[in-house]
C-alpha cells in the first residue's frame, strides 16, 4: 500500500470554555491521496491551522473522523511531521542538534542520526552551519532548518502552518522553489496552510478553499500546471492565470459583506 493517504469524514471542532461553545470546523470531509500537494486557503478565522493542528493530532475532535493509510489517529505520531511558521527550534541547541533531535527521541544511534541530519542539512544547503545556533541564522535559515527537523525523521505527511508567511517575497519565493524540489525528490503527501492564493496555486496540486467561520470544504480546485517550466512562465501562463483567478473568486465569495448575512 502506498503510505500518507489522509481520510478526513464528517469532521467537527468544538471550542468549550464554561459554557460557550464555539464551532470552529463544521462537518468537512476530505481525501488527500498519497504524495499530494494540497494547500488550503480560507477566509481568517476559518479554522486552517485548527484543521491542520486536528490532522497532527494536537487536538482531538469533536465529531467525525482523521485517518491516515485507514488508521484512525490516536494524538501526534512520527508519520506527520509539522512544520510552523515561527520556527519552533531550541535556541540551546545547534542546527545539528535541532535536526537530530527526533531521531534523538526515538532512540537512533548517535553516529546514525547524525548522518542522517547531515544528509537533510546538506539538502538545504546549510553544510557549514551545523554548529551555529539559531540566533545566528537568518530566518530563511532557520527555517530551512525546521524543514531538515522535520523530514529527518522521516514522517509520511508534511503538515506546514504558513510555513513562509514572515519572510519577504524574494527568500519567500526562493524557499518555495526548494520545497518543490524536496517534494518532488521524497514525494510525500503535503497540507500547506496559506493565506496567499497565488502561493497556494504556485505550489500546489489541488487546493481547499475553505468557508468563513465555522470552516467546512467549500471547493476543491485541480491545478495542472508545467512546474518544469521556470517560476515567471508558470506564472505568465494562462493555465496559472485561470486557475489563480477562480480560487481567488471563491475565496472572495466569502469574504465580502453579504456573506456574514
Amino acid at each position: 500500500m502506498v503510505e500518507g493517504h489522509v481520510t478526513i469524514s464528517n469532521l467537527e471542532k468544538v471550542y468549550e470554555s464554561g459554557d460557550e461553545r464555539t464551532k470552529a470546523i463544521d462537518d468537512l470531509s476530505l481525501e488527500v491521496p498519497s504524495g499530494q500537494f494540497l494547500s488550503v486557503v480560507g477566509p481568517s478565522g476559518c479554522g486552517k491551522s485548527t484543521l491542520l493542528y486536528l490532522i497532527a493530532g494536537f487536538l482531538e475532535e469533536s465529531t467525525g473522523t482523521i485517518a491516515v493509510d485507514d488508521q484512525p489517529i490516536d494524538g501526534p505520531g512520527t508519520d506527520r511531521g509539522v512544520v510552523f511558521q515561527d520556527y519552533a527550534l531550541f535556541p540551546w541547541r545547534t542546527v545539528m542538534g535541532n535536526v537530530t533531535y527526533g531521531l534523538e527521541q526515538d532512540g537512533v544511534p548517535k553516529e546514525q542520526r547524525r548522518a542522517t541530519a547531515q544528509e537533510f542539512i546538506d539538502m538545504m544547503d546549510l553544510d557549514g552551519f551545523e554548529d551555529k545556533y539559531p540566533k545566528e541564522l537568518s530566518g530563511g535559515m532557520k527555517q530551512r532548518v525546521a524543514l531538515a527537523r522535520t523530514l529527518a525523521y522521516d514522517p509520511k505527511i508534511l503538515l506546514m502552518d504558513e510555513p513562509f508567511g514572515a519572510l519577504d517575497q524574494p527568500l519567500r519565493e526562493l524557499l518555495q522553489d526548494h520545497l518543490l524540489e524536496i517534494w518532488g525528490d521524497l514525494g510525500k503527501t503535503v497540507i500547506f496552510i496559506t493565506h496567499d492564493v497565488e502561493e497556494a496555486v504556485y505550489l500546489s496540486e489541488r487546493v481547499m478553499v475553505m468557508t468563513r467561520h465555522p470552516g467546512t470544504k467549500k471547493t476543491t480546485v485541480d491545478i495542472d500546471v508545467d512546474r518544469t517550466q521556470p517560476r515567471e512562465d508558470i506564472i505568465l501562463s494562462d493555465e496559472y492565470t485561470d486557475v489563480k483567478n477562480q480560487v481567488w473568486q471563491s475565496l472572495r465569495e466569502e469574504t465580502q459583506p453579504e456573506a456574514q448575512l
